[in-house]
C-alpha cells in the first residue's frame, strides 16, 4: 500500500535520505566534507558495528515495501504477557485480549507489527534461562512469518543492584553504586559485557541501561543508587566503559534518563519532578556522562519525565520537548542513534496529557521508540490517525524506522535472530561469570568506620556472631532474605553466625528490637543491617539498643550508604555527636529519644554494600571476616544529618585493612 503523499517508493526514499543527511549535518557542530556526504548517520564510533553495504540494501528494501501501519509498529515498544509465544497461561491470554484485543505475542505482532517488546516479570515473561530463550525465539519466528519480515528488537530493564529483571541462574552483578565505589573502568566494562553476552544468549538484544543520570540529591526517591556516583566526571568514565562492554557483546546500551535525573525530590513514576539546575549546571553537573555514552557509540538513548526550564521553560516534561531532544540531544551533543522514551504509563508523563497524545507529542519533539504505552491500541490509532491528518509526515515516520532498523541490523538481528538452548547452557550463569561477578563485587564494598579495629573479624575471638536486621524483598531472583544470606555466608566462613530477622519491613517493631537485644546478649559480635535510615526510623534505636549492650557491632547498610549519617557509630576525638540526628523538626520525627551511643570501649565498624542483593552481601561477608581486604571508596559525599551543609564522609573516603 503506498501513500498518497509519496506515489513512488524510490522519491520517498530520496526525501527520506534528504532528511536523514541534513540531520546528520545538523547534528555535526564542524562537519567534515565526508560528513556532509552522508546519506545517513555518520558511521558510528568504534563500539558500534557500521551498517554494511548488504544491510543498507536489506533496510531500505524493507522500507520501500513496509505499509505505513507496519512502519507505525516499529515505533512501538510494547509489553506482552505470558511466559509463551503462542500459548501463554489463560489468566495472561484474557489480560491480553483485556488490554490490546489479542491473545498472544505473535497475535500482538500480527496485528501492531510492534517492533519491539520489554520483558518485565510482572507480565509473567521471566521464568528460566530456557523459557526466555523459547519465548524470544517464538517471538521472532512470529515476526519473520509477517509480510514484511523484521525481527523484534527484545528488552528488558536490568541494570543489576536493585533493579535487576532476570535472577538466578543468571549471573548476579554489582550494581551502579557499588562499581562507582570500585572506580574501576575495567570492572565496569566486564560486569557490562557478562550482562550483555547473558541477554543476548536470551534473546534479548536491548538493555535499558547503563543509568548516566549524577546521584546530586541524596533524597533522590527515584534514582540513588542506581547512579554509579556524585562526580560527573567519575560517572561519565564508567558510563563509557559500559557502553563499551554491552555493545561488545551484541547488546544495544541505553543510557538513561536524559537530560538527567539525578536531582529530583520526585519519583517520576508517580509525579512530575522539575530540575532547577541551570543551563551551566546542566553542562557542568548532568551532561558529562550522556556527552561520553555518545562518543562511545551508544546505540540509544533514553529520555526522562521530568521538567528542565533552563532547556525548556514550556511546561513540557523532556519526553515530549523538541528543544531537549531535537535542540540539545541531537544538535547540541550530535547524537545520531535512538531516542527511546521512559515508559509512557508513568504519571510523569501522562500528568498533563491522554494516553493518544503523549505518543504522538514525543515523536515530533524527536524521539524513535515509544515505550510501554499504557493502552497500545489508543496509542497505535493515534499516531496513524496523526500521520493521516498531516499532524506527522509520514516522512517523519520513515525517520525513526530508519533509525531502529539500523540498530537492529547493527546488533545482528538480520542474521542471527534466534538463540538456542546450547548458547543459554554455554553463557547464563556460567562458573567463569560467577567467579568473575564476585571478585567484582569483593572490590566494591566500603569500610566507612572501623573503631577499635574491630573488623576483620577473629575467629579466635568473635565465632559466635548474631545476624539481625530487616529482610526487605529482593530484586528479582537476587537471592535473599538479607539476614539469611549474610548468615550462611558467615558461617561457610567458619563462623557460627545465628540470625535474627527483624520483618520485611525496614522498620523493625519494639518487640523485635528487645528480642535483638536479648539475643545479643549471648554473641561475641553482632552484625546489623540497615535499609533507608532516616530521622524518624526506629532502625536507629536497633542499632543504639545493640550497641547499648556492649557487644562490638558490625553495621552493615545493605541500600543506602547515606545511612550511617543517622547512626552514632563513631567515638573518634571524644566527640560522639558527630553523626547524630540534631535538635529540630527531624529530632522531633525520630521516637522516643533513643540511648546514648555505646561505651567508648565498645568497638564498632560499618561498611556499605550498595544493595542487598547476593553476589554483595556475600563480599561484604568476605570483607567482615577478612578474606579481602575492603577497597571500596564512597562515590558520593554521606553529609551530617543534622547539618547537611557539613559533609560528614567525603567522596573517597573508605578504609582499608
Amino acid at each position: 500500500m503506498q501513500n498518497p503523499a509519496f506515489p513512488q517508493a524510490a522519491s520517498r526514499r530520496a526525501l527520506l535520505a534528504a532528511a536523514l543527511a541534513a540531520t546528520a549535518a545538523a547534528c555535526s557542530p564542524q562537519p567534515s566534507a565526508a560528513t556532509r556526504d552522508r546519506k545517513t548517520t555518520p558511521n558510528p564510533p568504534p563500539t558500534q558495528t557500521p551498517t554494511r553495504d548488504r544491510d543498507r540494501k536489506r533496510i531500505d528494501a524493507l522500507l520501500g515495501r513496509m505499509t505505513l501501519d507496519e512502519k507505525i509498529g516499529q515505533l512501538f515498544v510494547a509489553r506482552v504477557y505470558g511466559h509463551s509465544a503462542t500459548a501463554p497461561d489463560p489468566a495472561d491470554a484474557a489480560q491480553n485480549r483485556k488490554e490490546a484485543g489479542v491473545a498472544n505475542a505473535a497475535e500482538l505482532i500480527a496485528k501492531y507489527h510492534v517492533g519491539g517488546i520489554m520483558y518485565v516479570g510482572w507480565a509473567h515473561n521471566i521464568r528460566d534461562p530456557h523459557q526466555l530463550a523459547a519465548l524470544s525465539n517464538g517471538i521472532q519466528k512470529a515476526a519473520l512469518a509477517g509480510p514484511a519480515p523484521v525481527p523484534v528488537l527484545l528488552s528488558t530493564d536490568q541494570e543489576h543492584g536493585i533493579v535487576t529483571r532476570i535472577g538466578a541462574p543468571a549471573t548476579l552483578l554489582p550494581g551502579a553504586m557499588a562499581l562507582g565505589a570500585g572506580r574501576s573502568a575495567a570492572d565496569a566494562r566486564t560486569a557490562a559485557g557478562i550482562a550483555g553476552a547473558e541477554l543476548a544468549a536470551l534473546g534479548i538484544r536491548q538493555d535499558y541501561a547503563p543509568v548516566a543520570d549524577v546521584n546530586v540529591d541524596p533524597a533522590n526517591p527515584v534514582i540513588g543508587v542506581r547512579s554509579l556516583g556524585a562526580d560527573p566526571r567519575a560517572v561519565a568514565r564508567l558510563v563509557a566503559a559500559q557502553v563499551e562492554g554491552y555493545q561488545s557483546a551484541g547488546v544495544a546500551a541505553t543510557a538513561k534518563h536524559f537530560p538527567g535525573h539525578g536531582d529530583t525530590a520526585v519519583d517520576s513514576h508517580i509525579g512530575l519532578p522539575v530540575i532547577t539546575h541551570s543551563r551551566p549546571e546542566w553542562e557542568r553537573l548532568d551532561a558529562p556522562p550522556f556527552r561520553a555514552a555518545i562518543e562511545a557509540g551508544i546505540d540509544a538513548i533514553m529520555t526522562a519525565h521530568l521538567l528542565f526550564p533552563a532547556l525548556d521553560p514550556v511546561d513540557d516534561p523532556a519526553t515530549l520537548s523538541k528543544p531537549i531532544i531535537t535542540g540539545v540531544l541531537r544538535r547540541e551533543l550530535g547524537f545520531g542513534g535512538v531516542v527511546v522514551t521512559d515508559s509512557l504509563g508513568m504519571a510523569g508523563v501522562r500528568k498533563k496529557y491522554g494516553d493518544g497524545r503523549v505518543p504522538v507529542l514525543a515523536l515530533k519533539a524527536g524521539a524513535d521508540q515509544l515505550l510501554n504505552p499504557p493502552d497500545l491500541p489508543t496509542a497505535w490509532a493515534a499516531v496513524r490517525r496523526a500521520v493521516r491528518e498531516g499532524v506527522l509526515s509520514e516522512a517523519r515516520i520513515e525517520e525513526s524506522v530508519l533509525r531502529i532498523l539500523e540498530l537492529k541490523a547493527r546488533r545482528g538481528l538480520f542474521d542471527a535472530p534466534h538463540t538456542s538452548d546450547r548458547e543459554v547452557n554455554r553463557t547464563v550463569g556460567s562458573r567463569e561469570h560467577r567467579a568473575t561477578a564476585d571478585r567484582i563485587a569483593e572490590r566494591t564494598t566500603t569500610l566507612l568506620v572501623n573503631e577499635g579495629g574491630l573488623l576483620p573479624l577473629s575467629l579466635s575471638h568473635h565465632r559466635k556472631l548474631l545476624v539481625v536486621g530487616p529482610d526487605p524483598a529482593a530484586p528479582s531472583g537476587t537471592g535473599g532474605p538479607p539476614t539469611a544470606v549474610l548468615g550462611r555466608a558467615l558461617t561457610a566462613l567458619g563462623f557460627t553466625a545465628e540470625t535474627l530477622s527483624t520483618g520485611t519491613a525496614p522498620e523493625p517493631t519494639p518487640e523485635r528490637i528487645k528480642a535483638a537485644v536479648e539475643a545479643a546478649k549471648n554473641q561475641d559480635a553482632v552484625i546489623v543491617t540497615t535499609y533507608d535510615v532516616d530521622a524518624g526510623s526506629r532502625q536507629r534505636r536497633l542499632v543504639s539498643e545493640l550497641a547499648a549492650t556492649g557487644v562490638p557491632l558490625v553495621h552493615v547498610a545493605i541500600r543506602n550508604p547515606y545511612d550511617v549519617a543517622y547512626l552514632n557509630l563513631t567515638h573518634g576525638n571524644g566527640n560522639r555527636s558527630t553523626n547524630r540526628v540534631g535538635a529540630g523538626r527531624a529530632a522531633e520525627a525520630a521516637p522516643a529519644a533513643a540511648p546514648d551511643a555505646a561505651p567508648e570501649a565498645v568497638p564498632i565498624a560499618s561498611l556499605a554494600t550498595y544493595s542487598w542483593t547476593d553476589v554483595e552481601l556475600r563480599a561484604a561477608a568476605r570483607v567482615i571476616a577478612g578474606r579481602v581486604n575492603p577497597r571500596g571508596r564512597l562515590p558520593v559525599p554521606v553529609r551530617r544529618a543534622d547539618a547537611p551543609h557539613r559533609v560528614l564522609y567525603p567522596r573517597g573516603h573508605g578504609l582499608s585493612y
